[in-house]
C-alpha cells in the first residue's frame, strides 16, 4: 500500500518576525488553545478598480473581489489535514478563522512557539523567523495572524499634567469637542444622522451612565453607542488611569461633533491579528455599514513585519472602494514615535496611503475665535507625529508637493500627516472617563474629530465622500495652513518643521469641509 505524499512546504513572503524584546519563560503547553487568522488571495486584483475612483457596495466588492470557493476549501483541506477546526469564514474579507491545539498550529505552520513575560508582567505567545506553508497554498495564502499574540499597539491619548498632577476641566484651558467643532467651522444644519462611525479599541471600555452624563451636561442627546466584540475581546471599563481614557475620548469626541451618527465600537486584542480583525470586520460589515472608521491605536512601521502592513494596507484599500474613510491618529512622541534608536519613524497604520493621517496642534481661542494655532510640541516630546514612510513608497496624489526623502533611509515615501486639528493635552479636549472629568489631548482625539466631520460631510452629500485624499491633495484651500513650529525630538535631534503649504508636521493644515 502506497504511503500519502507529504506536501512540500515553502516560506510565506514577508512572515519574518524578530524574538519578543521581553524573557522566555516557558515553551506553551501543546494542548492549549489558540486561533489563527489566514488570508487569502483576492478573486481579482483591485488595482486598475482603485485608480479609476470606481465605488462598490459591500454585497457588490464580495462577489467580485471576495476570496474564491476554490481558494477557500485548499485551506478548509490543509486545516483538516492538522487537526485543525475552520471555525469562521469570511469571503468578503477574506479571513479564515482556525482553532486547534499549539502543537498542531506548529506543525501545521512548521513554527515553534514559546510563552514570554514583558516588563509590565503580561505574558504572552510569541514566536520568530519565518513561517512556511504547503507549497499548494504558496499563491493563495497572503498572510497568517495570530501564531504570535505579543501586545503590538498603544493609544495615542495624554492626559494633561501639571507637574506629575493630573488637571481636571476646571483648571485647564481645554475645549469641549462640540466647542471645537465650532470654533473650526464645521458644517452646520448637520448631525450625522443616517451615518455610522466605526471605532477600533483594542483594550479598556466604556460606561453607558458616564456617556449620559456626559452628553447631558453638554446638552446633546445621548447618541446610539454599540459594542462589537472581535476576537473574544470585550467591552472592559476599569479605571481612568487605563485605556478607558481612549475609548470615552474617542466615543465622546465623535458623539458631540455627529451626535446622531450611530457609534460602533469594535473591541478586539491587543495583537496583530486583533488588530487586523477588527478593521476587517468593521470595512464590510454589512449589518452596521460604517461610512467612517477611527483608529488612535498605532506603533511605528519598524515594529511591524511587512506580512501586516501589506495585509493592513489591503484591507485599507477595500475600505476605499466602499467609499469607507479611515482617520487614524499619527503619533504622539514627535519624530521619534516613542521609538529609542536615535532615528525617526513613522506611525502605522496613518502611514497607509490609504488611510487619512491626523497630525496634532496646539491650539489657542477665546469667544469661538481662534488666536494662533501651531505645530503641537512641548518641552517633553510630546508632540504630533509625522515624517515620512520608509515602506510606503509616494503616492500619486503627493507627486506634486514637496515630500522630503526619508531622513533614514532616503526612500521617497508617503508623507504624513494628512491634516492636523488640536492635540495638545495643555489645550485638550474635556472628558468623563469612569467618573472623572479629565483632559486628554494626543493625535487620538484628533481621528474621531475628523471622523465626526467625515460623518457631517456625508450626511450632506449625495454618497459618502470615501477615499478623500485625490480631492484633498488637489484643493489646498480645504485646509487652514499651520505654519509654525517643529516635531523635532531631543532624542534624535531629526525631524521635520512646519512651512507653508503641506508639510511633516500638520499636513495641510485644519480640515473643516470637503
Amino acid at each position: 500500500m502506497s504511503k500519502t505524499k507529504k506536501s512540500a512546504y515553502v516560506k510565506l513572503a514577508d512572515s519574518a518576525k524578530a524574538a519578543p524584546q521581553a524573557i522566555k519563560t516557558d515553551d506553551l503547553s501543546s494542548d492549549q488553545s489558540m486561533e489563527v487568522t489566514v488570508r487569502i488571495r483576492r478573486k481579482q486584483s483591485i488595482e486598475n478598480h482603485l485608480q479609476s475612483g470606481e465605488r462598490y457596495s459591500r454585497e457588490q466588492y464580495g462577489q467580485m473581489f471576495g476570496a474564491a470557493e476554490e481558494d477557500i476549501k485548499k485551506v478548509e483541506e490543509f486545516a483538516h489535514t492538522h487537526h485543525l477546526t475552520v471555525a469562521t469564514i469570511e469571503k468578503a474579507g477574506r479571513s479564515v478563522m482556525l482553532k486547534g491545539k499549539v502543537s498542531d498550529f506548529e506543525n501545521a505552520f512548521k513554527v515553534k512557539m514559546s510563552c514570554y513575560q514583558n516588563s509590565d508582567g503580561h505574558t504572552f505567545r510569541g514566536r520568530s523567523g519565518e513561517i512556511s506553508i504547503p507549497e499548494e497554498l504558496k499563491n493563495i495564502v497572503e498572510g497568517v495572524f495570530g501564531l504570535d499574540d505579543r501586545p503590538h499597539s498603544r493609544p495615542m491619548f495624554q492626559v494633561a499634567k501639571n507637574k506629575g498632577k493630573i488637571i481636571a476641566h476646571t483648571s485647564s484651558q481645554s475645549y469641549w469637542p462640540n466647542e471645537l467643532a465650532k470654533i473650526y467651522g464645521f458644517p452646520k444644519n448637520a448631525d450625522g444622522k443616517g451615518q455610522c462611525i466605526a471605532i477600533i479599541e483594542l483594550g479598556g471600555g466604556y460606561r453607558a451612565k458616564d456617556l449620559k452624563k456626559y452628553f447631558a451636561d453638554l446638552k446633546i442627546a445621548n447618541p446610539s453607542v454599540t459594542a462589537v466584540s472581535v476576537d473574544n475581546a470585550k467591552n472592559n471599563p476599569s479605571t481612568a488611569d487605563t485605556a478607558d481614557g481612549e475609548v470615552m475620548l474617542d466615543i465622546e469626541v465623535a458623539g458631540a461633533v455627529a451626535p446622531a451618527a450611530k457609534i460602533v465600537v469594535y473591541f478586539a486584542p491587543n495583537t496583530d491579528k486583533g488588530f487586523l480583525d477588527a478593521i476587517t470586520q468593521a470595512i464590510h460589515d454589512a449589518h452596521y455599514k460604517p461610512s467612517v472608521i477611527s483608529i488612535s491605536w498605532g506603533s511605528a512601521e519598524k515594529n511591524w513585519t511587512k506580512q501586516s502592513l501589506i495585509n493592513f494596507n489591503e484591507a485599507f484599500k477595500a475600505a476605499s472602494l466602499l467609499g469607507v474613510t479611515i482617520c487614524a491618529a499619527a503619533g504622539d512622541q514627535g519624530s521619534s514615535d516613542s521609538e529609542t534608536d536615535g532615528k525617526v519613524h513613522a506611525d502605522f497604520p496613518s502611514s497607509s496611503p490609504y488611510v487619512v493621517a491626523c497630525g496634532g496642534t496646539k491650539l489657542s481661542a477665546a469667544n469661538g475665535k481662534i488666536n494662533s494655532e501651531t505645530v503641537w510640541h512641548e518641552a517633553d516630546d510630546s508632540a504630533t507625529g509625522g515624517g515620512v514612510s520608509d515602506f510606503f513608497p509616494l503616492p500619486g496624489y503627493q507627486k506634486q508637493i514637496s515630500v522630503p526623502f526619508s531622513i533614514n533611509t532616503h526612500f521617497k515615501g508617503r508623507g504624513l500627516p494628512d491634516v492636523a486639528a488640536n492635540a495638545d493635552p495643555n489645550t485638550g479636549y474635556k472628558v468623563l472617563v469612569d467618573g472623572e472629568s479629565l483632559v486628554i489631548g494626543g493625535t487620538s482625539a484628533v481621528a474621531p474629530l475628523m471622523a465626526g466631520l467625515i460623518a457631517l460631510i456625508n450626511q450632506k452629500k449625495p454618497q459618502s465622500v470615501g477615499f478623500i485624499h485625490p480631492q484633498l491633495y488637489a484643493d489646498p484651500n480645504l485646509c487652514r495652513d499651520i505654519t509654525q513650529g517643529d516635531n523635532i525630538t531631543t532624542s534624535t535631534k531629526k525631524g521635520y518643521k512646519a512651512a507653508k503649504g503641506w508639510d511633516a508636521c500638520t499636513g495641510w493644515g485644519v480640515l473643516s469641509h470637503l
